[in-house]
């Protein structure tokens, strides 16, 4: 295993078993990519031979690669755990928001309404401080108010890896126990336990456009525009969110060792390179950190 990843993963042990002891109503986030895929499979290596004594959630924007969502279910089927769906699509009928180009925003709606709703007072998700900015200012246990809301400037010390949990009604807490993980470290780890991805996360060929100096993938959710032209090419995808708003790169890697290598050489975080959505401004990602967004 490459150097560090087991201290890695022990801390992120940790930090799992820690909020199984503190809170009550504790959940994880599970979109089918990468991040949320290793945290599971460490969330279960914490436990096991128990079963996880955690929820699973999914934010469903409803523009998702149909490969993703099928990875998703047979993923969580093989380990023997249901799934609680968020559903922007059900915000967007209730009137609560406005349907968009890209849906990735709008899925802060449907996270608060149903951390409300199932009153969960701990949600965990597989951010990392390398990806961008914003993510790189926030606490391993992250405060949230009665609103959903983040202060980057009212967060709680966390020295010598003592974590505060207390919480007022209403309040919760977003967890994450990768945070000092780099992209390099999560294929290490896939590497190292051979771990199944959505195939999207290896080269292969599809129709494809370029806008804003990406490559764009051909989809259900999101068309060339005029003077866009669609061709076909060989990539993969570095993250696997929303279709409408994540791009591909060029790419020849085609197995879990030749991510690695070609990882090992990158100069750009997968959001930074392939999230048309973070590039709205520099305090973007931020700025809906602090409305609730994850």
């Amino acid at each position: 295993m490459r150097p560090g990843i087991t201290g890695l993963e022990d801390e992120a042990i940790t930090i799992i078993r820690e909020v199984a002891a503190c809170f009550e109503r504790p959940v994880i986030l599970f979109s089918g990519g990468k991040d949320s895929v290793v945290m599971l499979h460490v969330a279960v290596r914490a436990f096991a031979p128990a079963k996880l004594p955690f929820a699973i959630m999914h934010v469903d924007t409803g523009h998702n690669f149909p490969e993703v969502i099928e990875f998703r279910d047979r993923c969580l089927a093989g380990f023997g755990l249901d799934l609680t769906v968020a559903s922007v699509q059900a915000a967007i009928d209730a009137g609560k928001v406005a349907d968009a180009p890209s849906r990735n925003p709008l899925q802060t709606v449907a996270l608060l309404d149903a951390i409300a709703e199932n009153k969960f007072d701990a949600v965990l998700g597989g951010g990392r401080r390398d990806e961008e900015r914003a993510r790189a200012k926030e606490r391993v246990f992250s405060h949230r108010d009665t609103f959903g809301q983040w202060d980057p400037k009212n967060q709680r010390p966390e020295l010598w890896n003592i974590y505060n949990t207390s919480l007022r009604p209403g309040e919760h807490f977003r967890v994450f126990p990768i945070s000092n993980w780099t992209e390099l470290d999560l294929w290490s780890y896939i590497q190292e336990h051979d771990i199944e991805l959505p195939s999207l996360y290896f080269a292969h060929r599809r129709p494809v456009f370029r806008r804003g100096g990406m490559l764009m993938a051909e989809t259900e959710f999101l068309h060339a525009e005029a003077g866009e032209e669609v061709f076909e090419e060989q990539v993969r995808f570095r993250t696997v969110g929303d279709a409408t708003c994540t791009a591909a790169v060029e790419s020849s890697a085609v197995s879990i060792a030749d991510v690695v290598a070609e990882t090992s050489i990158a100069r750009v975080t997968e959001r930074g390179a392939t999230r048309a959505d973070d590039k709205i401004s520099e305090a973007g990602m931020e700025d809906r950190k602090r409305q609730g967004y994850f």
